[in-house]
């Protein structure tokens, strides 16, 4: 069994196209998507049409002590948002998920959505974390640019948030998101999660933002802030980037 973790990107949308070409008369190809509530409703849309773009039905691994499948949830129960010990959002809605489902369905193989520029952080992850990660991307020399180009050019929409600027499919108002650029994106393309994430933030003593090297409170942010372009930034909620959490 090979199982794909599908983030609702278009770098897992491809690496489950090719992965389902190379092995799909061999092995059984599971899809999996961990939903979460404060990512673009355009997600799920995107999924369903992915699944029927490649005739895989996308399943869906939750955690069924957060029934809601909320970040937000979390964060008020853990009283903690991100920091040193990475996001609690990604252990509990996603790594806690996906280890129940592993249990039960017991996969030989994982695929993600690991590209050619990305080829070292595969690697360390390999080399550190576990073995049986097949590299689908990197093996076809895929890009970032290539998966987007390839959905593209299947016909299938991609989702919203794209659309909107933003450098990945994660939540909006991603918690580990420390850029002051990406942040103040965030103010101006959805003032609601901001003024959300503000107040939350606040009131947990979440210093979510960096501004020249110090941690600030997002309702300190000047929309003059400024950071690294948002293409540049590197914080995709994988499914197994807290794997060595507790």
């Amino acid at each position: 069994m090979i199982a794909i973790w599908f983030s609702c990107g278009a770098a897992s949308a491809w690496a489950a196209k090719l992965t389902i070409e190379r092995y799909g008369y061999t092995h059984d190809i599971r899809l999996i998507n961990n939903p979460v509530a404060e990512e673009d409703p355009d997600n799920q849309r995107f999924a369903r049409d992915v699944g029927d773009w490649l005739g895989v039905k996308v399943e869906q691994a939750t955690n069924p002590k957060y029934p809601d499948n909320s970040a937000v949830s979390v964060w008020d129960h853990e009283k903690y948002m991100s920091g040193v010990a990475g996001a609690p959002c990604t252990k509990l809605l996603k790594k806690h998920a996906r280890q129940a489902w592993e249990l039960e369905h017991k996969p030989d193989f994982h695929v993600l959505g690991f590209t050619a520029e990305e080829k070292d952080r595969h690697d360390r992850f390999v080399l550190t974390e576990r073995p049986n990660v097949i590299p689908a991307l990197i093996d076809a020399r895929a890009s970032k640019a290539d998966c987007f180009a390839e959905i593209r050019k299947a016909g299938i929409e991609l989702p919203a948030i794209y659309k909107r600027g933003y450098p990945n499919a994660n939540c909006i108002g991603c918690s580990k998101a420390t850029s002051p650029t990406y942040w103040n994106h965030v103010r101006e393309k959805d003032p609601e999660v901001f003024v959300d994430r503000a107040e939350q933030s606040r009131r947990l003593g979440c210093r979510l933002v960096r501004v020249r090297g110090e941690r600030k409170f997002l309702d300190e942010l000047k929309t003059t802030d400024q950071g690294l372009p948002l293409k540049n930034m590197d914080f995709e909620c994988g499914i197994f980037c807290e794997e060595r959490a507790a």
